[in-house]
């Protein structure tokens, strides 16, 4: 089984975290939840209050079994991502090692601070392409991935990111057993 780390700061987006976390599980993906926080208990961008799996200190040693580290996006939760030096040493060490790193909205843009995104196809959140140092920009996309970095736009493009996520671990016939349990994009 497939295992994924999503990492919350407090001011993160709810709708994206959420959707990233409930697709991975239904993909058959070992989700742990880590905060980066002061606490469990992570504030979102709305106000909503989720309960993480584990704090990053707890999780850090845990961090070589990923397969994959996912950033959800919001403010002021992308900043403090950021800002976070374990968090920041995890995700360089996981690029070198070309595990996937997976980042929606504005947290693309911790991945371009990093260098991450030099020479790759990348997409964000309208206004911030300027932030994606390196990259090769793709705006007609919701979710890009190359390599081992998938990027998507924001909110309206959640069950879309979970879907390519779960695609990427799990194989297409899981992501696709997927979108039709959740009545997805069927026609």
């Amino acid at each position: 089984m497939s295992k994924a780390y999503v990492f919350l700061a407090t001011g993160f987006e709810e709708t994206e975290a959420i959707a990233a976390i409930d697709i991975l599980r239904r993909g058959h993906v070992d989700v742990t939840v880590v905060s980066v926080s002061d606490s469990l208990q992570v504030i979102g961008r709305s106000r909503l209050t989720v309960t993480a799996d584990c704090m990053f200190g707890d999780a850090e040693k845990l961090l070589g079994e990923a397969d994959m580290l996912v950033l959800p996006g919001g403010q002021p939760g992308v900043t403090y991502l950021s800002r976070h030096k374990g968090l920041k040493k995890a995700l360089e060490k996981a690029a070198k090692e070309k595990k996937q790193i997976a980042a929606i909205c504005a947290a693309p843009t911790v991945l371009g601070q990093l260098g991450l995104l030099k020479g790759k196809r990348a997409t964000v959140y309208p206004g911030l392409e300027s932030e994606l140092s390196g990259a090769e920009v793709d705006l007609e996309h919701e979710v890009v991935t190359d390599g081992n970095i998938t990027t998507s736009r924001g909110v309206g493009t959640a069950v879309r990111f979970g879907l390519a996520l779960v695609e990427i671990l799990s194989g297409r016939s899981v992501a696709q057993e997927i979108r039709q349990e959740i009545v997805y994009d069927v026609h």
